[in-house]
């Protein structure tokens, strides 16, 4: 069926109901970025494959949002005579709704793939236009979607104790004792890669993120109610939980939240983070209902010594793959035989013959010419170039290791490249370099440290279009949420953080340059005159530049002498020992 008959039957369907209108987020019941099948309800209705979006569906119009980096994709993915698009910042869906309805109407929502912050702004702007929000109880989009793929159902799998640092018991307390901190009886934790940290698991319910979909309630001593198909648990991972982890059905969820909220307790959730429906349960009884940061989310981010050293050998596993792979690219690209899509094939062929990548930790992005300038790229058949002639490619991956989650980016020529490319290449690496040179106090922010990678750009009257950065996990989600570099971001950055650093330049329909290595937070053993500690960063992605690209005349002493000390430890790298042998070729 095509997505005008998808619309067509989501509309029947809402009439059937009597609502007006209805809100389809891009999102499940987890608030996750990558989704398994059955929850990719926008892409399925409309076609948009990005990782973030909103829908609105009335009767005789629909629209579409998403962030600044699909703004290409969703014009490109989206059937302009059945969606209006826009930027989810700029261009509020509440303001829409509230500027293409009247007074009366009535908008439906699902309760648990909205968090209570996100139904507030939407009740805020459409409550003084006199337009109802209606929770439903079964979404509408899953009664017409025919043959929606199930939910998953593998089972879950320990996370080996030598990389996590802490055993799930002593994380555990950890977590009980922050809870306790907060004078909290109770706190529910509703996401998977929470629970997946806290318990030492780890699972197969969704692409790129090894976690299992689930929620929990820890109570102040520290025992876990863990809601999740108990067939999904086994033995080995029920023993090493002990007796304090009690395995519960999903359908044991609702009876127990709501005799949780029954008694005179504190009870603890995160808003910003949680499905609207569980503040609707536990909120309207006897007990006492807080809107608490998860209190996972800190130390989860903030890597212990093992995880940081197991990280570290991922990098050095991952930046051994990555450089003998760009070694074939530059002797095989210049023949014009290849495509993106054979360089995405080749890339995971490489990876895989480590004999130890679980997964990609994201889908790979590989943009020839013009396809490099969309910021998050997904190439497909029909979208597939074949890399011919002068051009640069844009190549954002990763891998999924146990011992560690990579992310980098990588801009190579193919050819000559023009002056300016070489130019623009170098104002993206200046702004790389001036990041990951950056000395900063302890209690600075991600926003006060974006300028220093968007200067170089700004100072020829260009700009991209995204953060400069964002949290990783280890064997994890490669995109954590503690804390990030850019100029929303106003958490500080904590020692043992894991950080990308991705500055880059997006020029419409020509070319795309990104520079993505990852970084630790580091103490630098210095004090500044205030008494701060200061920190910095050590770069652990291993992968040389292309050189071709740089102009060094755009170069400092300085910078220059960061690239060539990078290349050395690149270098040093390659020449360690091999940790992919099956890979025979050589840089």
């Amino acid at each position: 069926m095509s997505h005008a008959a998808h619309l067509k039957d989501l509309r029947d369907e809402l009439k059937t109901r009597k609502l007006d209108g209805f809100l389809i987020p891009r999102t499940d019941e987890f608030q996750s970025e990558f989704l398994a099948p059955y929850a990719e309800r926008l892409g399925w209705l409309t076609g948009f494959t990005g990782s973030a979006g909103l829908g609105v569906v009335l009767a005789d119009k629909a629209y579409v949002v998403t962030d600044g980096r699909y703004t290409l994709q969703i014009k490109a993915e989206v059937d302009a005579k059945l969606y209006q698009t826009g930027d989810i910042f700029a261009d509020k869906a509440a303001d829409w709704i509230a500027d293409n309805t009247k007074k009366g109407m009535v908008i439906g929502y699902d309760p648990l793939l909205h968090t209570p912050a996100q139904i507030e702004e939407f009740e805020k702007t459409l409550s003084s236009k006199g337009i109802k929000l209606e929770a439903v109880d079964a979404n509408p989009v899953d009664v017409v979607w025919k043959n929606q793929p199930s939910r998953p159902d593998d089972k879950v799998f320990l996370f080996d104790g030598k990389y996590a640092g802490r055993t799930s018991s002593e994380k555990r307390d950890l977590i009980a004792e922050k809870i306790k901190g907060f004078d909290l009886d109770h706190f529910i934790i509703t996401q998977p890669d929470s629970i997946a940290w806290l318990l030492n698991i780890r699972g197969c319910d969704v692409a790129h993120t090894p976690v299992a979909l689930s929620y929990a309630d820890i109570d102040k001593a520290g025992n876990v109610t863990w809601y999740i198909d108990p067939s999904k648990v086994p033995d080995d991972v029920r023993a090493a939980l002990g007796n304090h982890v009690t395995i519960q059905a999903p359908s044991q969820l609702e009876k127990d939240m709501t005799a949780l909220a029954a008694k005179d307790q504190k009870l603890g959730l995160d808003y910003k983070r949680s499905p609207v429906w569980f503040k609707s349960v536990l909120g309207n009884d006897t007990a006492q209902l807080c809107d608490i940061t998860d209190p996972v989310i800190a130390p989860r981010a903030a890597k212990l010594p093992a995880e940081l050293d197991a990280s570290r050998m991922a990098h050095k596993r991952d930046g051994q793959v990555l450089t003998k792979f760009f070694k074939w690219f530059a002797d095989e690209a210049p023949k014009g035989n290849l495509s993106e899509l054979d360089v995405v094939d080749k890339l995971l062929e490489y990876r895989k013959s480590t004999g130890l990548l679980k997964d990609t930790s994201f889908e790979t992005i590989c943009g020839w010419k013009g396809n490099g300038a969309i910021v998050h790229y997904r190439v497909t058949p029909k979208t597939n170039k074949a890399i011919k002639g002068d051009g640069i490619l844009l190549l954002d991956s990763g891998g999924q290791y146990e011992d560690g989650t990579t992310d980098i980016t990588r801009t190579v020529a193919v050819g000559t490249p023009t002056q300016e490319q070489r130019e623009n290449f170098t104002r993206v690496l200046k702004g790389h370099i001036a990041l990951a040179r950056a000395v900063f106090p302890e209690g600075t922010t991600g926003a006060q440290l974006d300028t220093l990678a968007r200067q170089p750009l700004w100072d020829a009257g260009l700009d991209f279009a995204h953060g400069t950065g964002h949290g990783v996990g280890v064997y994890l989600s490669v995109h954590e949420e503690a804390a990030s570099i850019s100029g929303r971001s106003h958490a500080p950055l904590k020692e043992g953080m894991i950080l990308s650093n991705e500055p880059g330049f997006y020029k419409d329909g020509e070319y795309g340059i990104r520079i993505e290595n990852l970084v630790i937070v580091k103490d630098t053993g210095k004090v500044n005159s205030a008494g701060r500690k200061m920190l910095g960063f050590e770069t652990i992605t291993l992968v040389p530049l292309d050189k071709s690209l740089i102009e060094p005349k755009l170069l400092t002493t300085d910078e220059q002498a960061w690239l060539d000390d990078y290349h050395k430890a690149v270098d040093d790298n390659m020449k360690g020992p091999d940790l992919c042998p099956a890979l025979s070729c050589q840089p």
